[in-house]
């Protein structure tokens, strides 16, 4: 049996219950979005995309899929507030693929909310950058999802405080959950999201997300994804941007703890002057897996793209990472760099990666480049001649090897929790953010 097979028979059987407790949007997509599922298929390793992660064995498990919304036992406000030191942020919670509701007022138009509450704005921009016929977990998540998060900021204005979104993966079940966000900043708008994803329980946990941002003109972005999970979790999320002139935007996902993640980035540099700066960083260990493919869309003149990413690979772990910059015909004075660098602290670990320039036009600066290598023997010796012990030595040469990542954040303060976390997860600590009840595993 084909291994989709049983996602396209319980589709058969539990239509009726998706729509009855879908956002409207959602269900307005949901026909397409299965008709294209069926017919793609899971992609097979076959396919150059997805040569290192085996999707379609991601999806094997038996997992439980809460159709009709259930309500899970968790107040996230008790349970947990991951908290960043010296940084006030407006705080919002989703609870597998649940908004949860808040009483907070914001003003000057300023929404984040459910689907459910905005549908005429949603509908406006739901799935017209996230293309289903193209990839098939766009099309599963858009068949299966039934709500999901919208912000959406007004032009021209300025939202002070970063938003904070946390995911809590919460179920005493194996459980399969479809998370989508929707991101609308018009023209001159500025707005910064970090977003955290934790596992509540030691479960297995499958999570599908599809996160899809517009930036209108001179409108100014910052996303800050980052993952601390558990080794139980299966993580395939699709980011899809479009960047109008002179917009300015930042991507950076932080893998700090995971099972298997698999992070799909496509950006469109659709307006003249538009800027991009997309990092990356991926610590991991034991048998985990990340596998990181972006794409950068050089679609018109007088752009710039920036992109770093860089793993440190320990044990027996596994990362792959491909990079795809295209500067499409007339997208002159394209200025586009991509840098992949990857640490093996193991003879065991693998990493995987390719980077790709493919170029249309004649008047550009591009270049790419990629490094695999293992710890720097002669600067382990050098530290050890000065009494530093092996172990504290290996933690500081891969603390610093992932600092240039964590230094690109554009808040201060976020910017110094990082740093203790990425410190932290090197040493194998499992401890507790200031106000949080739950262990950040």
């Amino acid at each position: 049996m084909r291994p989709e097979q049983q996602y396209i028979d319980l589709y058969a059987q539990a239509e009726a219950l998706l729509r009855t407790y879908s956002a409207a949007p959602l269900n307005n997509l949901r026909a397409r979005a299965f008709a294209d599922f069926e017919r793609l298929g899971f992609p097979t390793r076959r396919q150059e995309a997805y040569k290192y992660t085996d999707i379609a064995k991601c999806f094997e498990p038996d997992y439980g899929m809460n159709f009709k919304r259930l309500t899970f036992p968790v107040n996230p406000y008790e349970v947990f507030k991951c908290d960043v030191p010296n940084m006030s942020t407006s705080l919002y919670f989703m609870v597998n693929d649940a908004f949860h509701a808040t009483e907070k007022t914001l003003s000057d138009g300023i929404i984040i909310g459910s689907f459910r509450d905005y549908t005429d704005l949603v509908s406006k921009y739901l799935g017209t950058l996230a293309d289903t016929a193209q990839d098939s977990i766009t099309a599963f998540n858009t068949a299966f999802a039934q709500d999901g998060l919208l912000i959406y900021v007004p032009k021209n204005v300025v939202v002070e405080k970063p938003i904070q979104l946390i995911n809590i993966l919460r179920s005493d079940v194996p459980l399969l959950v479809n998370r989508r966000v929707l991101i609308v900043l018009e023209d001159g708008a500025q707005a910064r999201l970090l977003v955290c994803d934790h596992a509540m329980d030691e479960v297995n946990f499958l999570a599908t997300q599809v996160i899809e941002v517009f930036a209108g003109r001179n409108a100014m972005f910052d996303l800050y994804e980052l993952e601390e999970t558990h080794t139980g979790t299966t993580r395939l999320s699709n980011l899809y941007v479009r960047q109008e002139a002179g917009s300015n935007v930042l991507l950076n996902g932080m893998t700090l703890t995971c099972g298997t993640t698999r992070n799909t980035t496509r950006v469109l540099l659709a307006g003249e002057q538009a800027e991009l700066n997309l990092c990356g960083m991926a610590i991991a260990d034991k048998n985990q897996h990340v596998d990181n493919r972006t794409v950068i869309d050089h679609s018109v003149p007088s752009c710039r793209s920036n992109e770093l990413y860089k793993y440190v690979l320990d044990e027996q772990a596994t990362g792959a990472f491909a990079g795809l910059i295209l500067v499409r015909p007339g997208a002159q004075h394209t200025d586009a760099r991509q840098t992949s660098r990857n640490l093996c602290a193991t003879r065991e670990a693998r990493m995987f990666t390719q980077p790709q320039l493919e170029i249309y036009a004649d008047d550009v600066k591009c270049s790419h480049g990629a490094t695999v290598g293992q710890l720097d023997e002669a600067a382990l010796f050098y530290m050890r001649q000065r009494g530093i012990p092996l172990h504290e030595a290996r933690l500081l040469l891969m603390f610093a090897f992932v600092n240039e990542v964590v230094d690109t954040i554009r808040l201060d303060a976020l910017k110094d929790r990082l740093h203790h976390l990425v410190e932290k997860r090197f040493r194998g600590e499992l401890g507790k953010c200031r106000t949080c009840k739950m262990m950040c595993r």
